[in-house]
């Protein structure tokens, strides 16, 4: 039942195709793409949630005065928000309101709601930093040392009496 077939007798195109199979098959085999790097690793999500505090310094009245003689300040009317970034001190006024330095030369009057007593933020106070990097009336809060909370009314802008 079975004939046998010389080699001698296969045309070339015969003998041509297993040597290109045996001789492919290694490629064939290599061809398959390696593991990526994280098979078999497990994947996990981190979230971190940041609590940041500005603490805004009580300037004392010694450092305050350039002259001799306490200036005068009158108000005027202010803006509705400060830059944060922009406040380098702080000081309390006779009032009881707080005097924001700004930029180190000029001052803005914090106008505190009623039933805040200005006494609480000599100490200093703390502000929450906001999304817009601003400090706003009728939104923002001054959080003093001690753990009272109060909401700015308004400011007022100080310029000294002529």
């Amino acid at each position: 039942m079975f004939t046998r077939v010389r080699p001698s007798s296969l045309t070339g195109s015969a003998l041509l195709a297993p040597a290109l199979l045996f001789g492919a098959a290694p490629m064939l085999v290599s061809a398959q793409l390696p593991p990526p790097p994280w098979a078999g690793s497990e994947l996990a999500q981190l979230t971190i949630h940041e609590r940041l505090i500005i603490r805004i310094p009580r300037v004392l009245p010694s450092r305050l005065r350039a002259t001799p003689i306490a200036p005068v300040w009158h108000e005027k009317k202010g803006p509705r928000c400060v830059e944060m970034k922009s406040l380098t001190g702080a000081a309390i006024s006779d009032d009881g309101d707080v005097d924001l330095i700004v930029d180190g030369v000029s001052r803005i009057r914090a106008k505190l709601d009623d039933d805040c007593p200005g006494m609480n933020f000599y100490s200093g106070f703390y502000l929450k930093p906001t999304a817009d990097g601003k400090i706003c009336a009728g939104r923002d809060l001054l959080r003093s040392r001690s753990g009272s909370r109060c909401g700015i009314d308004r400011f007022r802008r100080l310029v000294t009496a002529k």
